[in-house]
């Protein structure tokens, strides 16, 4: 393996200035409440209305603004993020199952009652990240989707956004940004009506959000945390140079930060693919100031020998998105084990998947892909368990579980219930001092006459 091309720096995203400002304004919103919200909301966005909540006018009204023809865009995006949605629901599968006569068990999958949807407003709205972060938790079940974002100088929300929140399935929708509508979600506020709480927030956001994601987490669920943007590209000599070139600036474009990393096993083409960048940076990128300095500073060009070492490479970078442009992209399929979202071949585009191809953009960054993959339906949806236990069940169960309970030394671990102040599973202290009778008794699984009888109590 060899570098072609290397970054020049690899800046921290998280600084310690970042956590303590977050930690500052979660502190407050959590003891003060939408006093908080508005001061900080106030301060950073110049944003403070009689309510943050959006009415139904003003999304009649945004709807209005926005024109026919990129409805239709939008309408095609969310329908495709939803039938991939119900395609994934549809592999989740229920059971219920008698392992042992009398012995039922049980998997459920049960939704997420309430989840906060938060979607980046700043220089850029990312219309399409509305929709990965309602549609799909509405497909899950989820009876309540909060969706946030924050304004767009005095108008609010972002029209075309709105209309996007709105027509996704959005239950409330409020026009509020940044770590304090994070906490308004994860906290509650006393606006007009009321914001309750939501169990988990979910979507992108800047540094500020990631790290508000982070500290909130226990206290609600997240998605996952998300870096900047990034992108690896395997190509090989049939691929085109100028193609994988937008391919790597359509991501670092995203920010100073975002890495974009081409893997090939040509040299030709990386010094192909490297003029090709330059050439856009110089003439006609209409990004080339943003995109130019995540280039110059993260932009790699890594030469392998052979489609195993690229491979062994995309696996250790374990990148956001994963475009695979060679001469057989299925063989790659086969073997490529770390990545958010994987792309086969010249015309799928990293674009298709970030705006409403189907699958999700909500994606794991700075190698989280190692151990999870991007949002999907299954997020929002609890794999819970349950046993239904009848009394030949309990015959056959009760005495393994005691013999295994006398085995552990902690004194009144339970392993069963107390009713009415009559132990009837038993710890080991209890399964001890109990008479020989009861614990007889136990073992032939009647303690429930027992309990009748006014037996089996600790001594």
């Amino acid at each position: 393996m060899e570098y072609f091309k290397r970054p020049t720096s690899q800046p921290e995203v998280i600084t310690q200035e970042i956590r303590a400002t977050v930690s500052e304004i979660l502190r407050a919103v959590e003891k003060e409440g939408i006093a908080a919200v508005r001061r900080y909301s106030e301060r950073l966005d110049g944003w403070n209305p009689p309510s943050f909540r959006v009415s139904t006018e003003q999304i009649a009204y945004a709807e209005a603004r926005v024109d026919a023809a990129l409805k239709r865009h939008i309408q095609f995006a969310q329908e495709q993020v939803r039938t991939f949605a119900r395609l994934q629901k549809a592999t989740v599968t229920e059971f219920a199952h008698e392992t042992l006569p009398g012995v039922v068990l049980g998997q459920k999958h049960l939704p997420v009652q309430a989840v906060g949807s938060y979607s980046p407003g700043g220089r850029y709205p990312l219309i399409a990240s509305s929709i990965m972060t309602i549609v799909v938790p509405k497909v899950a079940g989820v009876q309540r989707v909060v969706a946030v974002a924050p304004p767009r100088r005095a108008e609010g929300i972002y029209p075309p956004q709105l209309y996007t929140m709105a027509s996704s399935g959005a239950d409330e929708i409020l026009c509020l940004g940044g770590v304090q509508a994070l906490a308004a979600l994860a906290y509650g506020i006393e606006d007009t009506p009321s914001v309750e709480p939501v169990d988990m927030i979910v979507g992108a956001g800047n540094a500020y959000v990631a790290e508000a994601k982070r500290q909130l987490f226990g206290t609600v669920g997240i998605d996952l945390l998300a870096g900047p943007t990034e992108i690896l590209i395997i190509a090989d000599e049939t691929a085109d140079p100028i193609l994988v070139a937008a391919d790597l600036l359509g991501q670092a474009e995203h920010g100073p930060t975002s890495p974009a990393i081409l893997v090939t096993t040509s040299r030709a083409f990386g010094e192909a693919t490297a003029r090709a960048v330059d050439r856009w940076l110089e003439t006609t990128w209409p990004t080339r100031e943003v995109a130019g300095q995540a280039w110059r500073e993260c932009g790699t060009i890594l030469l392998c020998e052979s489609n195993e070492e690229m491979v062994q490479v995309a696996n250790t970078y374990a990148p956001e998105h994963l475009e695979v442009q060679t001469r057989h992209p299925d063989w790659f399929l086969e073997h490529l084990a770390n990545y958010g979202s994987l792309f086969l071949g010249a015309h799928a585009t990293v674009a298709y998947g970030d705006k409403g191809i189907g699958p999700n953009h909500v994606l794991p960054t700075e190698r989280a892909s190692r151990y999870t993959g991007g949002l999907w339906v299954g997020k929002f949806l609890k794999t819970v368990t349950y046993q239904h236990v009848t009394t030949e069940g309990s015959r056959l169960a009760l005495p393994e579980t005691k013999l295994t309970v006398e085995s552990r030394s902690e004194e009144c671990e339970e392993v069963g219930k107390c009713v009415g102040g009559t132990c009837v599973g038993h710890s080991a202290h209890c399964a001890r001092s109990a008479s020989r009778r009861e614990a007889d008794a136990a073992a032939r699984g009647e303690w429930r006459a027992l309990v009748l009888a006014g037996g089996w109590r600790d001594e």
